[in-house]
């Protein structure tokens, strides 16, 4: 039989439309509405030309937010072929065709043809994108740990309001969950913390502390205290409202370090299902939380052709702008999936200080190329990636080694690393810091006046001599 392409535009409310044309593009038929039921998408397949083999369909649509899993799911399962295209490529062929124009019907028209005006960027989607539960529950892990992050940020510049007694007393570290309590209980109220007393504060720190803190702790709050009341003296400051406002951000922060907690333990479970040979894990930097990200958001390793695919994915690899015999490289294209990118370059930082390969080759790009510190991590990210996929393909796990080739422990690997790889402190903080954007001054606004000295001739002013 004839191969046919169906191309499908998909509506998340309204109706999807459906166009379906031979490997030529000429139209069987076009602009068919339907919906995700199962009704509705046993008459579309009963539509097909008489004779039709399920592996004779190509099934065409643009990964519209997430409704498109249903569609690929139910297809799939026919036993039809379904492909995936960027949305971006797509509005490029469809300027071509009209490009004051936009319609469903000419989106789905479009569709159907793109398999035979642009093969290659064809590529089939086998897996339940967010579907999958790993996938999803690494998105939903970088996105509550934002969200606690934003939240103690907040918590953060409250306390500042009161003085910076309270964050000497509290201490650096606003996530530990007894300071959370602390905040909780509404006690960022100066009177509150008096009327409480030494006594019953340090009961209250000791309990929630399990006995890390008691009575300095108390010593240290009620100081902090007594310094607000003296800095605010003039009674401007509302603390009931504040200490409110406080309570509020804090009990955020407890509710989402409760919830991450609990998606650990579930994506715990979903990665020892994906990979029961910790294959992942046994890469140095790569705990059970990353190679979930990296697992799950990269989908199955096998799916890429070449590594320089997988190391694309990531949009960790530099930009390149080239015409003849000129190039330049730019920074990280950025392309692919951002909670992958983000858990391949938490991972690069610890890497470096394991594998004794590694680190020679972020030593080199520091010492001897003269990169930034993030770019070398870019570097050791891909590297990395590079080598866990071929490890994954061969089913077997990640071994350390030095820079001959000889297997060693990771206390052998530290050692080395120690001894051979490290960077001096003047050269690493030099390397930390960026010179475009960061300064005071690129932060002025362009129309004040300059803060640098002024010039040795004096000016006259012409109205003024008139």
């Amino acid at each position: 039989m004839v191969p046919v392409r169906l191309g499908i535009d998909i509506a998340c409310r309204a109706a999807h439309q459906a166009s379906l044309a031979d490997e030529q593009g000429r139209f069987v038929w076009a602009g068919r509405r339907f919906r995700t039921t199962p009704s509705d998408l046993a008459r579309l397949w009963a539509m097909l030309p008489a004779g039709t083999e399920p592996v004779d369909v190509l099934v065409v649509m643009e990964p519209t937010r997430n409704a498109w899993v249903p569609l690929a799911a139910w297809f799939r399962r026919r036993g039809a072929r379904v492909v995936l295209v960027p949305p971006e490529r797509s509005a490029d062929l469809r300027n071509y065709y009209a490009k004051h124009a936009k319609s469903d019907r000419l989106d789905s028209r479009l569709l159907a043809r793109l398999p035979m005006l642009h093969p290659d960027g064809l590529h089939a989607e086998p897996g339940l994108g967010p579907g999958d539960a790993l996938k999803r529950a690494a998105k939903l892990h970088s996105t509550l740990t934002h969200r606690r992050t934003q939240s103690l940020a907040r918590l953060d510049a409250q306390l500042e309001l009161l003085g910076p007694a309270w964050h000497a007393a509290i201490g650096a570290d606003l996530g530990s969950r007894t300071v959370l309590k602390f905040l909780a209980a509404g006690y960022a109220d100066p009177h509150v913390v008096r009327r409480l007393g030494r006594t019953r504060l340090a009961r209250f720190c000791y309990r929630h502390s399990r006995g890390a803190w008691g009575e300095p702790m108390a010593d240290a709050i009620l100081a902090a205290a007594a310094e607000t009341l003296e800095l605010w003296a003039g009674g401007e400051l509302d603390y009931p409202d504040l200490a409110e406002d406080i309570a509020i951000e804090a009990r955020l922060a407890l509710q989402l370090a409760e919830e991450i907690k609990d998606l650990d333990e579930r994506t715990a479970l979903l990665l020892n299902q994906a990979d029961p040979q910790a294959i992942l894990t046994s890469a140095p930097g790569v705990a059970h939380i990353t190679a979930a990200a990296i697992l799950g958001r990269l989908g199955d390793p096998n799916r890429f052709t070449s590594l320089a695919g997988v190391r694309a994915f990531t949009g960790l690899v530099p930009s390149l702008n080239a015409s003849g015999l000129t190039g330049r490289h730019g920074g990280p294209t950025k392309r692919g999936d951002a909670v992958l990118r983000q858990a391949l370059f938490m991972a690069a930082g610890q890497a470096r200080r394991i594998d004794p390969t590694l680190a020679a080759k972020y030593h080199r790009l520091m010492v001897d190329a003269g990169k930034h510190h993030n770019s070398a991590l870019c570097h050791i990210a891909t590297t990395l990636l590079t080598r866990i996929i071929p490890c994954w393909r061969a089913g077997q796990p990640y071994i350390l080694r030095d820079v001959d080739g000889t297997p060693v422990t990771k206390e052998q690997a530290r050692a080395i690393i120690a001894e051979r790889y490290t960077i001096p402190k003047e050269l690493r903080a030099q390397r930390r810091t960026t010179t475009h954007g960061t300064g005071r001054r690129s932060k002025e606004s362009r129309c004040a006046p300059s803060t640098g000295p002024s010039t040795n001739h004096a000016t006259t002013n012409p109205a003024a001599a008139a």
